[in-house]
């Protein structure tokens, strides 16, 4: 599968109190995903463009491998990287991160616990740890995740989630 996840970030928050950075912003990435038996893999890489004093805009990559442990547990890994996102973030100077981590299904498949820890291998120092529930509904099939369905997950946090607010919220969720 080859995809893109354009995402729009439109600000509710007030810049000067820090909460957003005053303007919409986008990331425009594009994707590939292959699976195989309980094997997935995917990544790729993209642009967030941040039209804001203080912000730059900077290109972000990345890539997973994951693997069902039976019917509940999926478990993976990640090489994720971000170029500098400017002086008004955290964010200064570009990293390299590698991050650990997976989902377990409760009794309803578009139920989850998603859970990561992650740390810089590469450039500017950082940590990260996520914790969160992952609730979808609709038309689902409750024996097993279609490949669309795995590629609208990813373990760790989103590539440029280190300056978003929240930091909670998936281009691929």
């Amino acid at each position: 599968m080859v995809g893109t996840f354009t995402m729009f970030e439109v600000p509710i928050g007030d810049a000067g109190r820090g909460l957003g950075v005053g303007k919409v912003w986008y990331k425009l990435p594009i994707w590939v995903q292959k699976s195989f038996g309980p094997w997935t893999t995917y990544g790729g890489a993209g642009e967030t463009v941040v039209p804001a004093t203080g912000y730059r805009n900077f290109t972000y990559g990345g890539w997973l491998v994951q693997r069902d442990i039976g019917k509940k547990l999926t478990l993976g890994t990640e090489v994720y990287s971000h170029g500098a996102e400017g002086i008004a973030t955290p964010q200064t100077r570009a990293a390299t991160l590698l991050d650990v981590g997976g989902y377990y299904k409760f009794r309803d498949p578009g139920f989850q616990l998603l859970f990561c820890y992650g740390h810089t291998i590469a450039g500017q120092a950082e940590n990260y740890a996520y914790l969160g529930l992952y609730w979808t509904w609709g038309n689902k099939s409750a024996d097993k995740d279609s490949d669309s369905d795995k590629a609208t997950r990813r373990l760790g946090p989103p590539p440029g989630a280190e300056t978003a607010a929240a930091g909670l919220q998936k281009f691929w969720n």
